[in-house]
């Protein structure tokens, strides 16, 4: 009988365990799983609280269809009927850039203009931004294809207001982290190339869309939106998973030590407890931050350990309110806004949330979340939770024009939890994938490696979950 550990209970863990008891029957592999997490709670960054009719996500809102795992994971799971879209009525999402909240034009994608007439229309870019948006359709590609930052790539294709203006504060919705830091291969490798296909991203972008709407069969079954949620959160599809966990030994509020190399064949690992216990274990799959993975293997292999706390952190908050609907005197006609750096404001986006999805608030209230801290201002992440939500009320006032006590408000803190894919981040997992194959059974997943996305994590759970069941059926 084999024994698998898994230290780590947030997605990526909980699908690795998943994939381990639902396959290793198939694959005639007789053997024993346990996940182990510090928390008392399972599920990570994903966490839902539902309270007097509002659902409130302290951490992801939804995922994204355009890659297909999450959405398969759903239909395993039997959620299929509990999946919502995002509001295909009102979908603008707005800048905020010279005190003002400038609607993004209709056929951006990303970073890049697909439609003429409202590009040219937009407040958001000046006339000469707009026309060196346009360069990009004349500037040939880049000969040299290593790693640059999605800065350089934005500002040489581009121009600098769009990277200002529209490439940083989107991207920073996703990653709360620095364009001129972040590494292009890393985070939007089809930028990359799109450019060195078409020597152009918006002729790529078009060319790309024309395809799509090829494939597209008239009268055929409706698409996904591009994002989807559950009805009750998302915290539903942790519920899921833990649910079908029923041959997984779970260990909640128990911290792992270390994790040591036993000299022993058939029992090459110990996992050492914090409370003085151990437990062996033929594969051990650490689904952990990098900077925690780095601890736990600092006596195993101490170059490992040094390219992992190679990857940064950032923190942030997230500040969810709830006022009358009466109260509010914007509109909501959209999924919400994101903030310029140059703004210098203490908030980075909001999402109003019960626009963009329904069965979030009850009726004639709304809920809107807001978004704090990040690479540039980590340091507002430790306020006190009433200094937040007077923050965070203060800028609305400023920003949309709410003057009202909110009825409900709630705080998340999300300490050293955001990976970031800084340049060269791709040649660092390369030297930890050699590293890796002197420690056979000793796997790693999460966010910290190849996708910072739910969907990115429900597929390399998966993926190091098979590679583990291979390693033990050769």
């Amino acid at each position: 009988m084999k024994n698998i550990i898994i230290v780590g209970g947030g997605i990526s863990g909980l699908v690795a365990a998943y994939h381990i008891q639902e396959n290793s029957p198939t694959q005639n592999i007789p053997l024993t799983c346990t996940l182990i997490d510090d928390q008392k709670r399972l599920g990570g960054k994903i966490l839902t609280e539902r309270l007097n009719g509002f659902v409130i996500e302290a951490g992801p809102d939804s995922f994204i269809t355009q890659k297909p795992w999450a959405l398969e994971l759903c239909q395993n799971l039997g959620l299929t009927g509990r999946l919502i879209p995002t509001n295909p009525e009102q979908k603008k999402i707005y800048v905020y850039s010279g005190g003002k909240l400038h609607p993004l034009p209709e056929g951006l994608v990303l970073m890049v203009p697909t439609r003429l007439m409202p590009f040219l229309a937009s407040t958001l870019i000046s006339p000469l931004g707009k026309l060196r948006m346009a360069m990009d359709l004349f500037i040939p590609a880049r000969k040299d294809t290593s790693d640059e930052s999605l800065a350089d790539f934005a500002r040489r294709r581009l121009g600098e207001q769009a990277l200002n203006k529209i490439v940083e504060p989107l991207m920073a919705g996703i990653y709360v982290g620095k364009a001129e830091t972040l590494s292009l291969t890393s985070t939007f490798p089809r930028f990359m190339e799109l450019e060195q296909e078409y020597g152009s991203l918006i002729r790529g972008f078009i060319a790309k869309r024309r395809e799509t709407a090829q494939r597209s069969k008239p009268g055929g079954s409706p698409s996904w939106t591009m994002f989807l949620t559950l009805q009750g959160g998302m915290g539903e599809l942790v519920d899921a998973l833990v649910s079908r966990l029923n041959r997984i030994q779970l260990m909640t509020g128990k911290r792992v030590k270390a994790v040591r190399s036993s000299g022993q064949k058939g029992t090459p690992y110990h996992v050492d407890m914090e409370d003085g216990s151990s437990m062996t274990a033929d594969v051990v799959i650490l689904a952990t931050p990098a900077f925690a993975t780095a601890n736990l293997i600092e006596g195993i292999n101490p170059f490992m350990a040094q390219i992992l706390h190679q990857i940064p952190y950032v923190s942030t908050a997230t500040v969810s309110l709830a006022y009358k609907r009466s109260e509010c005197p914007h509109p909501l006609d959209g999924y919400g806004f994101v903030v310029t750096r140059t703004e210098k404001r203490k908030i980075m986006a909001c999402t109003w949330t019960s626009t963009k999805f329904s069965h979030r608030a009850p009726q004639d209230h709304i809920l809107i979340r807001s978004f704090l801290g990040g690479a540039d201002q980590e340091s507002l992440v430790e306020l006190e939770d009433h200094a937040m939500v007077q923050t965070v009320q203060e800028e609305l006032k400023m920003m949309m024009g709410i003057d009202a006590r909110a009825v409900l408000t709630r705080v998340y803190r999300w300490r050293r939890a955001n990976p970031q894919y800084t340049v060269g981040h791709l040649d660092r997992l390369a030297t930890l994938e050699g590293l890796l194959k002197r420690h056979p059974g000793l796997f790693l997943t999460g966010s910290a490696y190849y996708g910072v996305g739910i969907p990115d994590c429900i597929h390399e759970g998966s993926r190091t979950a098979q590679q583990a069941l291979e390693f033990l059926n050769p």
